[in-house]
């Protein structure tokens, strides 16, 4: 079944009207929202704006970076392999980190529940983990900014498999409370305005038992080398296009003291597991040390647990 038969205000959480197939209506707020090719829009009007010259930026960045390409063979690819050769280093680690989630979180979650997931994968980009898991039989709702079809939700239409893709703030989520069985950051936590509100929105969407997993966010011990990384990546970005694409007030980074104290007022505890990145990856922070350098970022699958569930 699409995640779209139960779809929730955004606003108030109440469960909307259909009254057409691409038409969803809330009838406490008076809001109306639509499935328009193929993606259902639920950022909030007043939002629109606010993240107009973000996702402008960000659009720019990943086109210049050489993100996608025009042919499904591509999309359908990842995370293994880059056809393009152009992210090869990035995608490596993305296929480390999703193997570590397979073999540590889903796999064991499929054994368990014996039926199809439902899955919210937050900051689903061309959609290559919705792919994944909708291609395993679960229940998939693939939610991001981005429209486009290079390295956004367009990029929904090179799959053959069957998820929904939503465009969505992940701070007003379009579900009622309780609906997914797993929650994913995918590469995505960090760019949160305030992580507290953002995990807040996020459990209220998880079942009791459910699961949140923060995938591919940088982590630091020392907030000072966090902040160092976001000023050398600002200054690249000037140069290279002429803004430091920090429309958003994201802090774009995690340390390991800040997701404690998260967990400590949210009432979630927090699992670290660390993929085989290889050797290189792993005498970076020596080699750092060496050097005199700032610390580099670790990345973790961490896996979220409610206390008491």
């Amino acid at each position: 079944m699409s995640i779209s038969h139960s779809f929730a205000c955004p606003k108030c959480h109440a469960l909307l009207a259909k009254p057409m197939p691409e038409v969803r209506t809330c009838l406490a707020d008076g809001l109306r929202f639509e499935r328009v090719d193929g993606i259902w829009r639920f950022l909030l009007p007043e939002r629109q704006a606010y993240y107009a010259q973000f996702i402008a930026e960000y659009e720019t960045v990943r086109r210049g970076e050489g993100r996608g390409s025009r042919s499904a063979n591509y999309y359908r690819a990842l995370p293994y392999r880059d056809l393009s050769g152009r992210m090869s280093d990035d995608w490596r680690i993305r296929a480390a980190s999703f193997d570590s989630f397979l073999d540590n979180i889903l796999l064991p979650l499929e054994e368990e529940a014996r039926q199809s997931l439902t899955v919210i994968d937050l900051g689903a980009g061309n959609g290559w983990l919705s792919n994944h898991l909708a291609q395993r039989g679960h229940t998939v709702g693939a939610v991001d900014l981005t429209l486009n079809n290079f390295d956004g939700l367009g990029c929904y239409r090179f799959f053959d498999s069957a998820f929904t893709p939503i465009q969505s703030e992940f701070d007003v989520l379009p579900f009622p409370n309780g609906a997914a069985d797993l929650i994913i950051f995918n590469a995505s936590l960090h760019y949160s305005e305030d992580y507290s509100r953002t995990l807040l929105e996020s459990l209220r969407t998880l079942a009791p038992n459910g699961l949140l997993v923060i995938l591919d966010s940088p982590f630091y011990h020392d907030a000072r080398s966090g902040g160092q990384m976001v000023k050398e990546r600002e200054s690249l970005f000037a140069r290279q296009y002429g803004f430091r694409s920090n429309a958003l007030k994201s802090r774009n980074y995690l340390t390991y003291s800040n997701l404690q104290q998260l967990g400590a007022k949210l009432g979630v505890r927090w699992q670290f597991i660390t993929p085989n990145y290889g050797l290189l990856w792993e005498i970076r922070p020596f080699k750092a040390k060496l050097l005199r350098g700032r610390e580099p970022a670790k990345f973790h699958l961490v896996v979220g647990y409610k206390v008491g569930a």
